[in-house]
């Protein structure tokens, strides 16, 4: 039986100039664009991350990425 599972992804660039992902796994869906904005705002501001391309300085996008999962071998 296949799952669906719903993560937000937040793709900031880093100093080198990379992209970089923070994975959020089955976010509130009642979460608005401005709470994801600030959210954002607040790990570029306060430098919560490191990485190996340097700080995040900028954000990108944020997006909601839906998947199906299904077991094909028992755990």
């Amino acid at each position: 039986m296949a799952t669906t599972v719903k993560t937000l992804r937040l793709l900031f660039r880093c100093e080198m100039d990379r992209l970089r992902s923070i994975n959020i796994p089955e976010p509130e869906e009642q979460l608005t664009t401005v709470e994801i904005e600030d959210c954002m705002n607040h790990i570029v501001d306060k430098d919560i991350f490191a990485t190996s391309g340097g700080a995040l300085v900028q954000k990108v996008r944020a997006e909601i990425v839906e998947r199906s999962v299904e077991e094909v071998y028992p755990s």
